[in-house]
C-alpha cells in the first residue's frame, strides 16, 4: 500500500463516476446541436464528483484542458460522461472525462470527446489538503498515470512562461 502523510492510496477505479443526461431542446441552439458549454458544465461536474470520491474532500476546478469536440451531440442523444482520477499530485487531481452520445433508438454510440479536468482538494476552511496516492492497478494505469504528469508538466511550464512575460 502506497502512504504519503499517511494516508493510504487508491485506485482510479475507486473514483470512478458514470453519468448520463438526455439531450433536451433547451440545451441546443437552432440547428439541433447540444451548446458546448452545456457539455462542458456536464463535465466539470463529472470530473469533480470523481475528484471528491478520491479526495473524500470538497474540490474545486483549477484548469481544463483543451477540450475538441469531435462530433456534435444532438437534441434526443443519451450523454454519457465516465470520470475518474487520472493522475495526483499533493493537493491537486486531474481526472480525465470520457464523453459519449449516444442515440436511445439506434443504440448508435459516438465518442464526442475527452477531457482533462484539474481540481484542488480543499478542507473545511477553504485551504488545500493533501489528497490520497493514486496506486496504478494496471499498465493502462501507468501510462495514464505517466500522460498525467507530463500534461502537468506542460501546465506548470505554460504558467511559468507565461508569468516571466509580465
Amino acid at each position: 500500500m502506497s502512504m504519503i502523510d499517511n494516508i493510504p492510496g487508491k485506485s482510479s477505479r475507486a473514483s470512478r463516476i458514470n453519468s448520463s443526461q438526455l439531450m433536451q431542446p433547451q440545451h441546443a441552439n437552432s440547428f439541433g446541436n447540444v451548446h458546448g458549454g452545456r457539455i462542458m458544465k456536464l463535465v466539470d461536474e463529472a470530473g469533480a464528483l470523481a475528484g471528491m470520491r478520491h479526495a473524500q474532500q470538497r474540490v474545486v476546478t483549477v484548469a481544463v484542458d483543451q477540450m475538441t469536440f469531435h462530433q456534435p451531440i444532438r437534441i434526443g442523444d443519451l450523454v454519457t460522461l465516465t470520470a475518474e482520477v487520472s493522475c495526483v499530485g499533493r493537493t491537486s487531481m486531474e481526472t480525465e472525462v470520457q464523453v459519449e452520445a449516444e442515440n436511445p433508438i439506434t443504440g448508435v454510440r459516438t465518442h464526442t470527446n475527452t477531457a482533462y479536468v484539474v481540481y484542488v482538494a480543499l478542507d473545511k476552511e477553504g485551504e488545500p489538503v493533501v489528497v490520497p496516492p493514486l496506486i496504478p492497478e494496471t499498465e493502462s494505469d501507468h501510462e495514464r498515470m505517466e500522460a498525467g504528469k507530463n500534461r502537468q508538466a506542460h501546465r506548470l511550464t505554460r504558467i511559468r512562461n507565461k508569468n516571466s512575460n509580465k
